[in-house]
């Protein structure tokens, strides 16, 4: 019999190692042996910890069988039992209804695709996507379904076949409720996304389109306040089902996105106009469809519209809809709104974007690119700035000066920054394991997010977390953000200082600093704006400020860096002026870390 080790190690069935491992064990001790008595004492040495596994895996989900190789039941969970029909005590049974089983196109017997799995002997695991078992006494039960073998005694050449199931029915329904409103039952917006891609095809065959209606029930907040949860959630019932009993040769599809928000579907749209038609019937049914205490309330609805292909893909055509409706809404009740193309001034939706930031940090849409910091005098790479970017779906790359401020004035910028300063701690750690050259790396901070108090703790915390030498780290705050409250910011980067982290002063000569608080601000580094030395070749006058700040840097004991470097003359002129470091396009623009990774290693 082999070893415990050696049965743990062959046991890599995915997901389910921990509990498999004491299960398969227990299972393999208990069948092995033909003698009652040997049965017996080897039930007697089962721990509680195994028998907490046993008990997970009876209540799992998901269907979980293990088979001899005479197709014996050597075990079956509870919800395999249920699946395949068996009786309670089916160990060491075959299966008495052996059902079919589709992969691919392809039928077969399971006891006959298992004998084949079993003769090809290099085969270890199997996993297929959306197979079907066929019952004799409740048909077809679609399934994920994945196959390994576990060789039992190598000696004798005993191994069982585990067989884990998942019952894709179960997910689907699982799948429908989650995208049904919960007080009027209609599909939500999630089923709305899933539904516009597969009609796209058939309009462009028919030369039709696509139009989305949002509609919203005007002023519906104040009306809840005035007539109550009950009256107010039956008057979105009400007009739910009335949407759902719409069926026009327009073919329209109803959703409830939220509250009082409602989506139409119109998937055979000949004109504009009968769009306008629709919700004009829509509006004047809704002006008197409701009664209270045998009084109707006077309803008004306002609409968005776009329209696809002219409005975009998916979300973007989901995205205008929503902009024509805060316009028709912004006009006044009882508005429409088209969203016409060349009637966008605006690149950029704030509400859109608002919306789409939290869940774009869960889906990975923001990244972190590094700019290179390089010494004037041999154009080496003894820094680098951090730079956050947003790759949004629709509108793809996003301008930092587009959303930050919008993120500053919601708070979502303190959850942002924490997000950089991971990316670039766990960046930094990388590059110290694989021997990458040793670089500060500068991040970019607000005095929002240092205001919170405890902003000091955090990036503590983090570079005990990482094992990182604070050095590797440098934060940057604008000139005017730290002029807005001086004391705070003297105190807090004082305190970001004592931890050993660089300081440095970004928009150097764009604000109204005064020499005191200079010498009071713990920077070690200034930055010179991009803005004063853009005419340093041509103005006297530009050129006159630009080495003046740099001595003045240079005189309070701080490096100086400029910013915005275009071109060899520009770095030539700075470096007669005594420039230590230089940042802009004529060395790199902003780069991914993977390519960023490519110059640093030279």
């Amino acid at each position: 019999m082999e070893s415990f080790e050696q049965l743990l190690s062959q046991l890599t069935y995915d997901g389910y190692a921990a509990i498999g491992i004491g299960i398969v064990l227990i299972l393999f001790l208990l069948h092995s042996y033909s003698v009652t008595q040997s049965k017996k004492k080897l039930r007697h040495m089962i721990n509680d910890n195994v028998k907490v596994f046993q008990e997970a895996f009876d209540i799992a989900e998901d269907g979980m069988l293990i088979l001899s190789e005479n197709n014996e039941v050597v075990y079956a969970n509870q919800s395999m039992i249920e699946l395949f029909g068996l009786e309670v005590n089916c160990l060491d049974k075959v299966i008495p209804k052996i059902p079919a089983i589709k992969i691919k196109k392809t039928w077969s017997r399971l006891d006959k695709f298992l004998e084949e799995y079993r003769e090809e002997t290099k085969v270890k695991a199997l996993s297929f996507s959306h197979a079907c078992f066929k019952f004799i006494d409740h048909g077809e039960v679609p399934v994920n379904l994945k196959i390994d073998t576990i060789v039992m005694d190598a000696i004798r050449n005993q191994s069982c076949t585990v067989i884990n199931v998942k019952d894709l029915r179960t997910v689907q329904e699982r799948e429908i409720k989650e995208r049904q409103h919960t007080l009027t039952g209609l599909p939500m917006q999630q089923q709305a996304i899933l539904d516009l891609p597969k009609l796209y095809s058939k309009v462009h065959l028919e030369n039709k389109k696509i139009a989305l209606v949002l509609m919203s029930i005007d002023n519906f907040t104040n009306l809840r306040s005035i007539i109550g949860y009950e009256q107010s959630n039956a008057i979105l019932i009400k007009f739910s089902r009335y949407l759902d009993t719409l069926k026009t040769d327009l073919n329209i599809s109803v959703y409830h996105t939220f509250d009082n928000h409602f989506l139409l579907m119109v998937s055979k749209l000949n004109a504009l106009g009968d769009i306008n038609i629709l919700v004009d019937e829509i509006q004047k049914k809704v002006a008197s469809f409701y009664k209270m205490d045998n009084t109707n309330l006077h309803l008004t609805l306002s609409a968005g519209i776009s329209v696809y292909p002219e409005s975009g893909p998916t979300r973007k055509l989901l995205d205008n809809a929503y902009n024509a409706l805060a316009t028709a809404e912004k006009e006044g009740d009882g508005r429409i709104e088209i969203f016409i193309p060349e009637k966008s001034s605006q690149s950029y939706d704030e509400q859109t974007l608002h919306n789409d930031m939290h869940s774009a940090l869960k889906k990975g849409e923001f990244e972190v690119y590094y700019q290179p910091i390089v010494k004037v005098t041999n154009s080496e790479i003894v820094a680098a700035e951090a730079l956050i970017r947003w790759i949004h779906p629709t509108y793809g790359f996003i301008p930092p000066d587009v959303f930050i401020h919008l993120m500053e004035q919601t708070g979502f910028i303190i959850k942002l920054g924490k997000y950089v300063l991971e990316e670039v701690l766990k960046q930094q750690k990388r590059w110290e394991l694989f021997k990458f050259k040793s670089i500060q790396v500068s991040i970019n901070l607000s005095m929002i997010e240092i205001a919170t108090g405890t902003f000091v703790q955090h990036v503590e915390k983090q570079l005990q977390h990482h094992k990182l030498n604070p050095e590797c780290i440098k934060f940057e705050i604008t000139e005017g953000a730290a002029m807005i409250s001086e004391e705070k910011a003297v105190k807090y980067f004082k305190q970001l200082k004592n931890l050993g982290v660089g300081i440095s002063l970004d928009d150097f000569g764009t604000g109204y600093t005064s020499f005191t608080y200079l010498k009071k601000f713990p920077a070690d580094t200034v930055k010179i704006d991009k803005s004063l030395v853009d005419n340093i070749l041509r103005d006297k006058e530009d050129q006159k400020i630009v080495h003046a700040m740099i001595e003045l840097g240079h005189n309070l004991g701080m490096n100086v860096v400029v910013e915005g470097v275009e071109n060899k003359e520009m770095v030539k002129i700075l470096e007669t002026y005594g420039c230590d470091y230089i940042q802009g396009y004529y060395f790199s623009r902003p780069l991914p870390v993977f390519e960023f990774q490519k110059l640093l290693r030279g």
